[in-house]
């Protein structure tokens, strides 16, 4: 019984977003993904890595979060407000999730979404950890923990893809163009 009251508190707290300890910032537009023989903004494979090749690729807090299915601190991401557009692409594969026209602020101090760039860019499974149902969201290549869903968002979909800032790469609309045309050209 005592130990109810004490979970209970805490498993309420954690209802709508997770919390943890991370508190590392991340480049807003990352390109250095130097190690990671599997990042890609344009391939859409699927990626299968065993947990220990992942652990010797990303980087600590990205390896909890997304491949632990942890949680950094609420407003510790630089992702949270930024305004400027472009697309919200997967830290640890470079899979695109979410284009900046569906971010919204929700409050809850996660960056939220409420559309992702196509239904196969996402994944979801019944998350029933803590004693809560939750929907968790990972990403659709490379099977990587993002966040969750709630179906308290705003229109047109009334979701809130509540999604952590260290498992995602933000790639500013001019940007990801000059790269593209880079690449495409030779």
């Amino acid at each position: 019984m005592i130990r109810f009251l004490i979970l209970l508190p805490l498993a309420l707290s954690l209802q709508f977003c997770t919390y943890s300890q991370s508190n590392k910032k991340i480049s807003m537009d990352s390109n250095n993904k130097n190690g990671n023989p599997v990042y890609s903004n344009s391939d859409s494979s699927q990626v299968n890595v065993s947990d220990a090749e992942w652990k010797k690729i990303l980087p600590a807090d990205v390896y909890q979060v997304a491949r632990q299915k942890g949680t950094e601190s609420p407003w510790s991401s630089p992702l949270e407000n930024i305004k400027d557009i472009g697309t919200y692409y997967c830290a640890v594969c470079g899979n695109p999730l979410f284009l900046s026209d569906t971010k919204f602020e929700s409050g809850c101090g996660w960056p939220s979404f409420y559309q992702p760039v196509s239904k196969g860019s996402v994944i979801y499974a019944p998350d029933n950890a803590y004693g809560m149902k939750r929907t968790e969201v990972m990403c659709g290549r490379c099977k990587s923990h993002l966040g969750h869903v709630f179906d308290d968002g705003p229109p047109p979909t009334g979701l809130r893809y509540c999604i952590n800032g260290v498992v995602l790469d933000f790639k500013k609309a001019q940007a990801a163009e000059k790269e593209y045309n880079k690449q495409k050209n030779g």
